[in-house]
């Protein structure tokens, strides 16, 4: 049965190049939205404009409909450790933290139970599409894709993969060999699993190494080896990239002494030998993320976007672990799609538009003339069509398009006083494409999860699983 949602809607239209996403702002302040039985966007315009052949279907109201959030980069296994206090930057935060908290999810129990709470925390933040970093335990992958397909969520993930690391993550660390079968052995079991098709499916996988310090030369060439034959599948790569620039003992530095290779991309991008030698199949391309990128070389940036490799922007987190800033308008101008991701557990915040917030503030507090505010657009569009060009899944979702699957939050600002004061009661300017654009900052910046009333994933409605 077709359906119409009545709000105020706003989305970017279209698919724009990250500089030009102003432009493709729509805004409808008496909105609608037909979608049809197969949950595909059949209509949408003003109101007043609704086709007569959707005069009769239901009609459900709110205040305002979003394209559903996009995190790009969070981590199941840290969905406890959020607000944990490790004593110093990354590498001591792992090692006292979090290596700790998923060694837990081996325990079939533990990780079924962390299954729901992930699954229910994502539906409280309207984050209808993510890419997961996940366990090292197949018992807890397994519990992961039955939670987000028993509650209609989309998800990329894979098992998190190390066969080195430090003795406080030896429970987490494989033989060479096991790591790359059961990476395989996920992909045959769970990639696509519910379509068959990787340009429709709700449960993707992904290859993830931690990180560069986590796998060896020997691993990579492996992941390598079976990455060439998974992509043509349309399986995803994922890991982490100059996070933390501590000099003398940090993870650059540590990347860059293991290996001895000219840059921390250079890992992936098959050239992991001693000067940065080719030594296996480049892990880098359309449907690759790397997390972070705060203190990226411009030949790594130039790299990224050549391969069309994607960010996961993440300033929450690196405000909690001291990390830095990623230059926004130098990254930007390198061509680099930048999704913002929560990075829980290091993030605090479970919500994408609070992870708007910090991008907000942490850019317009870049020294000297990297000092930008950005636009409520740019800001927009990180959250979700963004996430979605980074997922390669933009064809999909990630906006309110004709054609496109009904990926959508309602937003009921009674259920936040502050959020319904904030908007009706703020000073707003007397010319309208400014306080439109006013109007969508203060709903961006001050939402919170009570005010999120429905979130919607091809038309159905998410049903978060019980406690």
């Amino acid at each position: 049965m077709t359906r119409v949602y009545r709000a105020h809607i706003f989305h970017i239209a279209g698919s724009p190049e990250q500089t030009d996403v102003a432009a493709h702002l729509v805004s409808l302040p008496d909105g609608a939205m037909a979608v049809d039985d197969e949950g595909r966007i059949a209509w949408i315009g003003d109101h007043s404009a609704l086709p007569a052949e959707y005069g009769d279907a239901p009609v459900a109201d709110a205040d305002y409909l979003l394209p559903g959030f996009v995190d790009s980069h969070v981590h199941y296994p840290q969905a406890y450790a959020t607000a944990a206090h490790g004593g110093g930057q990354l590498l001591e935060w792992l090692d006292h933290c979090i290596f700790p908290t998923e060694a837990q999810y081996a325990d079939p129990e533990f990780a079924a139970s962390a299954a729901r709470y992930f699954t229910r925390r994502r539906i409280a933040a309207g984050t209808t599409a993510a890419m997961v970093f996940g366990s090292a335990f197949p018992v807890a992958q397994d519990a992961l894709y039955r939670e987000t397909l028993a509650a209609g969520l989309r998800v990329v993930s894979g098992r998190g993969v190390q066969t080195v690391g430090p003795a406080a993550a030896s429970a987490l660390i494989t033989g060479e060999r096991e790591a790359i079968d059961l990476v395989a052995d996920e992909i045959d079991r769970w990639h696509a699993v519910d379509t068959g098709d990787p340009r429709t499916a709700k449960v993707q996988v992904a290859v993830v190494p931690r990180f560069s310090l986590s796998v060896t030369r020997e691993t990579l060439h492996a992941m390598g080896e079976l990455y060439e034959d998974a992509r043509m599948r349309g399986v995803y790569f994922h890991s982490h990239l100059n996070e933390n620039n501590r000099k003398g003992d940090g993870e650059i530095a540590a990347v860059l002494g293991t290996y001895g290779v000219d840059s921390y991309l250079d890992t992936y991008d098959g050239r992991f030998l001693e000067g940065s030698r080719t030594g296996g199949h480049s892990l880098l391309g359309r449907r690759s993320t790397l997390a972070h990128a705060v203190h990226s070389q411009p030949g790594e940036l130039a790299r990224m976007a050549e391969t069309g490799t994607s960010i996961a922007h993440c300033p929450t987190s690196q405000l909690f672990l001291g990390s830095g800033t990623m230059p926004w308008r130098a990254t930007v101008a390198a061509g680099v799609n930048i999704a913002l991701g929560t990075d829980i557990g290091a993030g605090d915040e479970w919500l994408i538009s609070r992870v708007a917030g910090d991008c907000y503030k942490v850019h317009i507090s870049e020294e000297g003339d990297s000092g930008t505010a950005l636009h409520p657009a740019e800001l927009l569009f990180a959250a979700t069509l963004a996430g979605a060009r980074a997922l390669d899944m933009e064809h999909a979702f990630g906006n309110l398009d004709v054609g496109k699957d009904a990926d959508f939050l309602l937003i009921d600002t009674s259920l936040w006083e502050p959020l319904d004061g904030m908007l009706a009661m703020g000073i707003r300017s007397d010319d309208e494409e400014q306080s439109t654009l006013e109007e969508l900052f203060t709903l961006l910046m001050g939402l919170r999860q009570p005010a999120i009333a429905g979130v919607y994933v091809q038309g159905a409605k998410a049903a978060a699983p019980p406690l």
